[in-house]
């Protein structure tokens, strides 16, 4: 197999195709059908002359040859995305850079919506992906998929550089015809009632990881998929819910839902922006942080 005559898309399509271990799933992260997706494994079996991924019952496991190439080709990929990336200077108004970020939807609501709006102007060109936060954010991060991962300090990875975003506090919501909301909560009348948590994907967040660490048992009438969702499941009921409170006051304005205390000294959420630590002199990069920690400070 010669060089000049293979296709360097292929790569891309192997690295996903082994995160993925399935056509349709491959074939969604790279934004192409299925039919292309199984033309693209094909050729690779052609190429390589292996069937790269073999079929065992309803799923597809790679072969020992693709499992001892992955790793390879992952660094041969990830080592093309940084050069591409590199640039001597950065004109946001010119550039047409697309950039993807891992954020919950708490932090893409209430920061980066409104920046990526208010780039227009300073950056018409520029386009941003954003997704949730998952199990293999980190890895996306590490194979230079990802450009930034925005989440809570306890959730760092310690191989790559971080810098705070912003600090933000905890509040209690409830709905406006609460009875229990017209004082100060009580810690009795907190822990008795029922509450809506939230999980994103498997993960706990800050509050629910906090609350455990401190054995405070909170009675969890329903979980949510997301932050957003959270304060629907609030109005017309007697339910708490532990919002971030940038988040809360926002949804307060279009939601019946009064904003106390937390009758416990929880500290505040420390938020950070995770990138790899090849691209921390990335120009592209540097101009997206500092837009970010702008938009952070303006806030408070």
């Amino acid at each position: 197999m010669r060089l000049d005559n293979f296709d360097l898309n292929l790569l891309v399509a192997f690295d996903v195709l082994m995160q993925e271990q399935s056509v349709t799933k491959a074939a969604n992260r790279l934004n192409v059908t299925q039919s292309a997706m199984s033309a693209s494994l094909k050729r690779l079996r052609e190429s390589f002359q292996d069937d790269i991924l073999a079929q065992h019952g309803k799923k597809l496991l790679p072969t020992p040859f693709a499992m001892a190439l992955q790793p390879e080709i992952a660094e041969k990929i990830f080592q093309l995305r940084v050069l591409i990336a590199r640039q001597g200077r950065f004109d946001p108004q010119h550039s047409e850079r697309h950039f993807r970020i891992a954020a919950s939807d708490y932090i893409t609501t209430v920061l980066l919506a409104p920046l990526v709006n208010a780039l227009g102007q300073e950056a018409p060109g520029i386009a941003f992906t954003f997704e949730l936060p998952g199990p293999t954010s980190q890895v996306s991060l590490a194979n230079g998929e990802l450009d930034l991962l925005l989440t809570p300090e306890m959730f760092v990875h310690p191989d790559h550089p971080c810098e705070l975003v912003l600090e933000e506090q905890h509040v209690t919501v409830g709905w406006t015809g609460n009875p229990l909301l017209t004082a100060p909560i009580s810690r009795k009348d907190f822990t008795d009632a029922g509450h809506v948590g939230v999980s994103v994907g498997r993960k706990f967040t800050f509050a629910e990881e906090w609350f455990k660490s401190q054995g405070i048992e909170r009675r969890i009438e329903v979980r949510a998929p997301s932050f957003i969702q959270a304060p629907f499941l609030v109005p017309g009921t007697m339910r708490f819910c532990v919002m971030h409170e940038s988040l809360a006051r926002l949804m307060a304005e279009r939601l019946p839902l009064r904003i106390l205390g937390i009758p416990f000294p929880i500290p505040p959420m420390r938020e950070m922006m995770q990138f790899h630590a090849t691209r921390e002199a990335d120009p592209g990069l540097l101009w997206l942080r500092k837009r970010i920690t702008q938009a952070a400070s303006s806030q408070k």
